[in-house]
């Protein structure tokens, strides 16, 4: 689309400077940083209100990013199978990530979500992005971009991606399903969100994989 390529370059700038952003992604809106930065990691919790042993994600453009910032023990097929998508995928982390983005855990989620938007601005960064929901903790997640007006003050810059799913559907405020596959053979999910099934379906019937207890 027009001005598609100022307005990635635009908010890769604000993350630069140490900015705030928010955006759409494939399943709610997003508000992200850049993980390498410790003070907008911290940025990101006091806009949330957020408790800091809350872990937050990392998100990536793709797949092949994935193996810099984790350690991965599932077959690269698994991970094409799941990403980009509507999942979070919870690995070992590995050295090149920033030590003060969840200092308290050796584990990181990651996202790679299915929107060109995110995807494309990702790969304009250096580093990972720090992402997490739009909302203020403990609330409900957004769908456009009015429903977190309290966060627009503290905000660099705004990506309206228009409504996302249906706004009358509380399963599309889901979140994206959140799996820790840290441990070999085993899935965990943390998080059923909005691909539980078919990520199951994926974990236990192609990868043959043990679910496990949270």
């Amino acid at each position: 689309p027009a001005g598609w390529n100022e307005v990635v370059s635009a908010a890769a700038g604000a993350l630069q400077a140490g900015g705030l952003v928010a955006l759409p992604t494939d399943t709610v809106y997003g508000v992200a940083c850049l993980a390498q930065d410790s003070g907008a990691v911290r940025s990101i919790y006091s806009l949330k209100g957020r408790n800091g042993a809350k872990p937050l994600a990392i998100c990536l453009g793709d797949v092949d990013r994935l193996y810099r910032y984790c350690q991965v023990n599932v077959p690269d097929e698994l991970l094409r199978d799941l990403l980009p998508g509507p999942v979070t995928l919870v690995l070992k982390r590995s050295e090149e990530l920033n030590k003060d983005l969840n200092p308290f855990t050796s584990l990181v989620g990651v996202r790679i979500p299915n929107h060109p938007f995110v995807r494309e601005l990702a790969r304009a960064c250096s580093g990972p992005l720090a992402l997490t929901s739009a909302n203020i903790s403990c609330q409900a997640s957004t769908l456009t971009v009015s429903e977190f007006q309290d966060l627009w003050p503290q905000l660099s810059l705004i990506i309206d991606g228009g409504p996302i799913g249906d706004v009358q559907s509380p399963e599309c405020r889901l979140g994206s399903t959140v799996v820790d596959l840290s441990v070999s053979g085993k899935f965990t999910i943390i998080r059923p969100g909005c691909a539980l099934t078919s990520t199951v379906e994926i974990l236990r019937q192609k990868y043959g994989l043990t679910p496990e207890p949270p």
